[in-house]
């Protein structure tokens, strides 16, 4: 029998490899599953979801009338109340839609010892638990290239079935794709990608003016690179290696060069009015969450910061 060429093992060693890896995460789903929904039932708890002004059926707040409106619009009985009159607002019941890209590319797989998950266990937490929120909230989720925006109550069940079943090249960023104007896009991912690659992601989603949240989900060792004497650091996705005969003298290099690359990340987000932020795996996947949900909720307002969140100090 011939041996396999150089393409045909290529081939093969990617097929096994991404059976494990479709192994392992089929093992830790329902973990993951279980971990997003009491996240998800905590923040809930307490939430008054994504309200609005608007057209729909359910009383909102009251509000100051305004001279030249309709006088069918006065609520008659809440201004008897003083001396001047007061509208019902309704609650804006349009559902919109929210693209979620957790990475699922081999870079997220590395957890060090001070991470409560790997970079990829965190990104799916966060992602199944902000979709349960926002279905829950009357919005609809998809998964950009894999699955289409749904508002069913088992929405955790179809993004993890969409995962399981994607035979796809487990890229780090989102394929390129145009949202309308009213979606939202949240990207998690480590965000070790080429700046070039970053910048033509965000001009081909920011295209029709949609919004976007970008998280990047570090490790705690990506953060302080405490390694020392000599080390060979091996690159996930390529498999190259690199060996540092004194680890620890590159260390301000690297925190240099992390800076560096932050900072042209947020500096194409803060043009776009996206929102940048570092999230480290040794923190908690609520304040996370937190921190996405709010966001939203100040998109509306039309008030936008850039904030870090779970960063290491």
């Amino acid at each position: 029998m011939a041996a396999p060429d150089k393409n045909e093992a290529l081939e093969i060693t990617a097929i096994r490899r991404a059976d494990g890896e479709s192994r392992t995460l089929a093992a830790s789903l329902p973990r993951l599953v279980l971990e997003a929904r009491r996240i998800a039932a905590n923040v809930i708890h307490g939430l008054h979801g994504r309200r609005r002004a608007g057209a729909g059926e359910n009383f909102w707040q009251y509000r100051r009338f305004v001279s030249g409106e309709p006088a069918a619009r006065v609520d008659w009985r809440r201004s008897a109340r003083d001396d001047h009159l007061y509208g019902r607002e309704q609650e804006w019941e349009a559902s919109h839609t929210v693209w979620i890209w957790p990475d699922r590319s081999p870079s997220m797989a590395f957890a060090s010892r001070e991470a409560r998950d790997s970079k990829l266990e965190r990104g799916l937490i966060v992602a199944f638990a902000l979709a349960e929120l926002l279905v829950a909230g009357g919005e609809r989720v998809g998964i950009p290239g894999l699955m289409n925006p749904t508002a069913s109550r088992a929405v955790i069940d179809k993004m993890a079935q969409a995962m399981l079943h994607d035979d796809a090249t487990r890229a780090s960023l989102p394929p390129s794709f145009v949202p309308s104007a009213l979606a939202e896009i949240v990207v998690l991912s480590d965000f070790w990608s080429p700046m070039p690659e970053i910048r033509a992601m965000l001009a081909g989603l920011s295209s029709s003016g949609a919004h976007g949240t970008l998280i990047q989900v570090v490790d705690p060792a990506e953060e302080t690179f405490p390694y020392s004497g000599r080390v060979e650091f091996v690159e996930p996705e390529g498999g190259e290696t690199i060996t540092a005969g004194r680890a620890e003298s590159w260390m301000n290099d690297y925190v240099a060069r992390v800076a560096l690359h932050r900072d042209e990340i947020r500096a194409e987000t803060n043009r776009l009015d996206w929102l940048f932020s570092t999230h480290t795996t040794s923190r908690s996947a609520a304040e996370l969450l937190l921190f996405l949900h709010g966001g939203m909720m100040v998109s509306k307002g039309g008030t936008r910061s850039t904030v870090k969140v779970g960063r290491s100090a």
